[in-house]
């Protein structure tokens, strides 16, 4: 039995994925420092005898390679999210995200562990000139730390790959929505209309275009392609993958799917400017014709994941205690 080892395991993605692969049959060691991650996501899965929950930090590298020992594929999913505050902690994405990365090859290698998984982003094609901006399209500019850091940790990768043979699934994810949803504009839109239902303060000019993807279709792609083992014939050992949607919506359009579910009308109040921070990419739309290509599919629109979330939060308010 295929025994996987998930970084960042009690966080949104992480989770829904350890719940994945225990249904699918598999033994699962979940690693989480909880900076970020809740207890509360990893309650079901902790009544299964095929997984294990290690408390520990990525930086802590004895302590990681320890924990992975008798795994044979590694899901690598924490880091540092915090594109929007980036600035203010410059040090925490070079942590959390790229040395962080090595220890895991480190780990992985101690282990004789080849498979990895790799969640990266779409903010690594900067503010693209092609739209949908596919997988080979050259890097621009970088803009935000996160994007950076995200980059060294796919460098790295694919060099492990080149140098110790190992066989790596890189994923460039939009941003992805669903239950267990604990950061992101809707999260942060719903909070502001609990508190005050009749105004809605938003970033930017609210014309941003933006794609995203449902959590289970983002996690049905990832075990899609690496159960079809397609990264053992690419070329030096990689295969990079963007993930999204074939659709994008404006964030005026986002306010107007929560407050028309919520019922509410507020007063909109713009900051102005066509992002909302330094690094906001005003444009995000990745090109998905290479998953699709493989027989996956979407089944969400971009409309129904957001419908989701907030349903979601709706019923689980009390993650905005957890989230001070």
């Amino acid at each position: 039995m295929q025994k996987v080892f998930i970084t960042g395991a009690a966080g949104f993605i992480g989770s829904t994925l350890v719940d994945r692969l225990l249904a699918g049959g598999k033994t699962v060691v979940g690693w989480d420092n909880f900076s970020a991650g809740q207890w509360k996501f990893l309650e079901g899965a902790l009544k299964n005898p095929n997984f294990k929950l290690v408390e520990g930090d990525n930086l802590d590298l004895p302590a990681l390679t320890k924990a992975m020992a008798g795994c044979d594929l590694v899901f690598h999913l924490a880091a540092n999210a915090d594109v929007r505050f980036g600035l203010e902690h410059p040090g925490k994405d070079l942590q959390q995200n790229t040395v962080a990365t090595f220890n895991v090859l480190e780990a992985m290698r101690a282990n004789a562990i080849r498979r990895i998984a790799f969640s990266s982003t779409g903010s690594v094609y900067g503010e693209a000139a092609v739209i949908p901006t596919p997988e080979d399209a050259p890097f621009p500019i970088q803009t935000s730390l996160y994007a950076a850091s995200k980059i060294c940790g796919e460098g790295m990768i694919s060099s492990y790959c080149e140098g110790f043979k190992f066989e790596a699934y890189i994923f460039r994810f939009v941003s992805i929505l669903g239950e267990r949803y604990t950061h992101g504009h809707i999260f942060d839109f719903y909070k502001q209309l609990l508190d005050h239902p009749d105004h809605l303060k938003i970033l930017g000019d609210g014309l941003q275009r933006k794609s995203y993807l449902y959590v289970q279709d983002c996690i049905s792609a990832m075990l899609h392609v690496i159960g079809q083992g397609t990264a053992k014939s690419a070329k030096h050992g990689v295969e990079i993958y963007n993930l999204g949607t074939d659709e994008y919506a404006q964030v005026n359009d986002s306010v107007g799917f929560i407050c028309g579910a919520l019922g509410l009308k507020p007063k909109l109040e713009y900051s102005g400017g066509n992002r909302g921070w330094v690094g906001d990419n005003p444009f995000i739309f990745l090109a998905t014709k290479k998953i699709q290509g493989t027989g996956w599919k979407t089944t969400l629109t971009i409309e129904q994941g957001i419908g989701r979330t907030l349903q979601w939060l709706q019923q689980n308010q009390w993650i905005y205690e957890t989230r001070k």
